[in-house]
């Protein structure tokens, strides 16, 4: 017996479309993810040989829309206007993105030199002017910690401290400061600090854990006693830097030559050299990174973090030539490695605790810049190693 006739199975064009698009999508052609748009033109049941492939980034989901176009035939459908609408919509919501990434850009460049500036003139006013300033930005970012400690990403695997206690060890990180220029060492204060919120905690209502304590003790170190070191570099060495041209022409009303100290020269060039770590980092893992540094922040790349190194270094040997200060390249070179150190690491420790939160960034204080912990965290370290190296490091060397 014959079999019995059936009808051929005509595939609809969309589903040729999909064939199409999974065949080439198999050999994995494109670095990023390729989907099926929507609004995809539709093919003949027997493809041409030859396709073009209109390519539409959109964003921020980073996905790529691919059309596909027969070219070539008389095969060819005719486009629908549909379609052409689609299309054009797509690019305009592209466009928008653009827009608002130039808006965001601005801003950024905006505010950052706002803070630029206003810090170079604290940072030369020094005294208690420099000290208030740190104070309240040690309060922000104390802040911030403490809200990341309880957020919910973090709060879910560990008990974050009450908030009493946080705001307490809040206003006693801004404390630390202050009293650094007052006594000039907070070793017994950062002490004392930590026995009282210790006890605060044992003697909680309920059932005291060990994650609190560790939270609450690590916010006094890392807000609190390790940016005191600004302090300490900034007003604690007082010696005059007599080699420091700029010092000579000094208007005697601002303090002449005496106000360029040890201190302030070693924190303009700390501080520049974590701008310019920062600047050529950004620079050069955008135009050569390749190879990821760490998964705690995957956008960091070994290429941008070797371009951040050498700007480091020879924005601080730069300096030391204008400023006088170190007299050596090697120490100069030296504190610039420091420096680049320092403000890597302090980035990447901020980064991990924001990823165990499950936040980009630590606040929204800043327009633009994300929080204050978010602009300070290169500088939480770098102060303590920049007081080291002044006065353990350079002495040893006899400069």
């Amino acid at each position: 017996m014959l079999p019995p006739l059936t009808r051929p199975v005509v595939k609809p064009p969309m589903a040729v479309a999909a064939a199409a698009f999974l065949e080439v999508d198999r050999y994995a052609r494109f670095p990023l993810h390729l989907s099926l748009c929507a609004k995809a033109f539709p093919l003949p049941r027997r493809p041409p040989s030859v396709l073009r492939f209109r390519l539409l980034l959109v964003r921020p989901s980073r996905r790529l829309s691919a059309a596909f176009l027969p070219i070539g035939g008389s095969a060819a459908p005719k486009v629908d206007h549909h379609d052409e609408d689609a299309l054009e919509g797509v690019e305009a919501t592209v466009s928008e993105q653009h827009g608002k990434q130039g808006s965001q850009l601005r801003k950024r460049v905006v505010f950052g030199l706002g803070i630029g500036l206003g810090a170079g003139g604290v940072v030369v006013a020094g005294g208690w002017v420099f000290t208030v300033a740190v104070a309240a930005a040690v309060f922000a970012a104390a802040r911030e910690y403490f809200e990341l400690v309880r957020s919910r990403g973090i709060a879910a695997g560990m008990t974050p401290p009450p908030r009493y206690v946080s705001r307490v060890c809040s206003v006693i990180c801004a404390l630390m400061p202050i009293l650094t220029l007052y006594f000039g060492n907070i070793d017994v204060s950062v002490t004392s600090s930590a026995f009282i919120v210790a006890m605060a905690l044992v003697l909680q209502r309920g059932n005291p854990r060990f994650a609190q304590l560790s939270s609450a003790v690590f916010g006094l170190f890392y807000c609190g006693y390790l940016p005191c070191f600004w302090v300490k570099l900034r007003c604690g060495l007082a010696v005059p830097a007599l080699n420091t041209k700029l010092g000579r022409v000094w208007p005697v009303v601002l303090g002449g030559q005496t106000h360029w100290t040890v201190g302030l020269v070693a924190t303009l060039i700390s501080i520049s050299s974590i701008i310019a770590a920062d600047t050529f980092a950004f620079i050069g893992g955008r135009a050569f990174g390749r190879t990821p540094l760490t998964n705690i922040s995957p956008k960091k790349t070994l290429e941008g973090a070797f371009a951040g190194l050498t700007g480091c270094i020879l924005t601080a040997a730069l300096l030391s030539k204008i400023l006088c200060w170190p007299t050596t390249l090697l120490s100069a070179s030296g504190f610039g490695v420091l420096n680049f150190m320092g403000s890597l690491f302090g980035d990447l420790i901020e980064s991990m605790i924001k990823r165990d939160a499950g936040v980009k960034d630590s606040g929204s204080l800043i327009p633009g810049h994300g929080g204050i912990l978010d602009r300070v965290d290169s500088y939480v370290f770098t102060g303590a190693l920049c007081y080291s190296f002044v006065k353990i490091m350079l002495p040893l060397f006899g400069v």
